[in-house]
């Protein structure tokens, strides 16, 4: 009988603590191999928060307060830019679109965001993916508003409900432009990134709430009813930033040095993919401390199967005597052990990967739903493999501790034993 038999047929006799210990590695692998897939994951929908978009286009300031700013909608502007300027680089054969964006006002702690329709229409997010309306329709009427799928969730809002905007950012905002209600014309599907969290609205509607006001505040000299407003040039002179893309590869840099050395107003052009790689190694530590707790996780569970073989050696002390007594070898004692430990960590590690993917088919379409986070169903990568061979060769490693120990045992219990 082989030694892998011989092995085999000695976890069968103690079935019931090997697959307690089976199980309990299975789910520390679950948990590491899960915790993996959440953080590519995260990474993934992190850095692909924005996609297609060849340059975002602001006043001076550095490449993260601008890709905070405009895309993630955390901070303000140093200044806003000029239309005229936009109208420049528009101007240029190299650019196929721009879209601006203006910020400043809130709704319930949420961000307002005016632009246009071809927002709508160039906005990408994970590989280019477009934007798409689960109920509703974009800007057709001045006062109309479009909202991400997480304000409709959190505030319950339905087509046609009414929103009013606040002057400022915050939860409590300042003075509201109660005059000038909005309406709910559209409802983004959500996408995971900030458009979820966005209060969408034309830049004519934002021009023309704040006609009448000076300072920050409503004037009290006169104020414009919403019916006066629509009679009005509501053209925006300046903007908070522009996305832009451009008609080829090579001219994103060429469109870049142009914005960046642009001499009526001092702007700054940066690539999203470079800016986001750049907050996310500021943003990103917290993978690395999620990544180690998982592996703790798996450290104790198969110091619980060495605990688990090393508790059994007393009661087999005399079943290690019999096989030494028939003529094994001490080495086949120690080859025995081992092998125990390495068949019931593969045991947990097959266990735990047909649980992570029977997981990820029941809950993965729930969590990007609910959560905008897409968990990719494909074959263990080459570094996942790698990871579950580490930890096989650690099964391995301190399997020999109670390998060991029955190899000494033996050696004093089958001192007696003439061949």
């Amino acid at each position: 009988m082989t030694t892998f038999m011989l092995a085999w047929q000695s976890i069968g006799n103690r079935r019931t603590t090997a697959l307690l210990s089976v199980f309990a590695i299975a789910l520390s692998i679950t948990l590491f191999l899960g915790v993996e897939r959440m953080r590519i994951g995260a990474k993934s929908s992190f850095t692909n928060t924005i996609s297609g978009t060849d340059l975002i286009v602001g006043a001076r300031a550095g490449s993260v307060q601008l890709l905070l700013y405009s895309v993630f909608r955390i901070g303000n502007a140093t200044s806003n830019i000029s239309m005229d300027s936009l109208d420049a680089i528009e101007a240029r054969d190299d650019v196929a679109w721009v879209v601006p964006i203006s910020l400043g006002d809130s709704h319930r702690g949420y961000r307002v965001m005016g632009t246009s329709n071809d927002y709508f229409e160039h906005y990408r997010y994970r590989n280019k993916q477009p934007l798409e309306f689960s109920v509703g329709q974009r800007f057709e009427d001045l006062f109309d508003v479009v909202i991400g799928a997480e304000i409709a969730q959190q505030l319950g809002y339905q087509i046609g409900a009414s929103v009013i905007i606040s002057h400022g950012i915050g939860a409590i905002g300042g003075n509201k432009h109660d005059d000038m209600p909005f309406k709910v014309s559209g409802i983004l599907r959500r996408t995971g990134t900030p458009v979820d969290r966005t209060v969408h609205v034309s830049l004519a509607a934002l021009e023309a709430i704040h006609l009448d006001w000076e300072n920050g505040s409503p004037s009290s000299s006169f104020r414009l009813s919403a019916d006066q407003v629509r009679d009005l040039d509501l053209q925006p002179s300046t903007v908070t930033a522009a996305l832009v893309g451009t008609r080829t590869r090579f001219g994103i840099f060429q469109v870049q040095r142009f914005v960046n050395e642009f001499k009526n107003e001092p702007l700054t052009a940066v690539l999203p993919g470079v800016a986001l790689q750049e907050l996310w190694s500021i943003v990103g530590v917290a993978e690395t401390a999620l990544t180690a707790v998982s592996a703790m996780v798996v450290l104790t569970a198969i110091l619980g199967l060495v605990t688990m073989i090393l508790s059994t050696l007393n009661e087999r002390r005399q079943e290690i005597a019999i096989l030494r007594s028939i003529g094994a070898h001490t080495g086949t004692i120690f080859s025995l052990l081992m092998l125990e430990a390495v068949i019931l960590a593969a045991g947990g590690i097959l266990l735990g990967t047909g649980l992570l993917y029977a997981l990820l088919f029941a809950i993965n379409p729930w969590i990007e739903q609910s959560f905008g986070l897409y968990l990719a169903i494909e074959a263990p990568s080459l570094y996942e493999l790698k990871l579950m061979g580490l930890i096989l060769v650690i099964a391995c490693v301190v399997g020999t501790v109670p390998a060991l120990r029955a190899y000494r045992q033996s050696l004093v219990d089958g001192m007696s034993v003439q061949r």
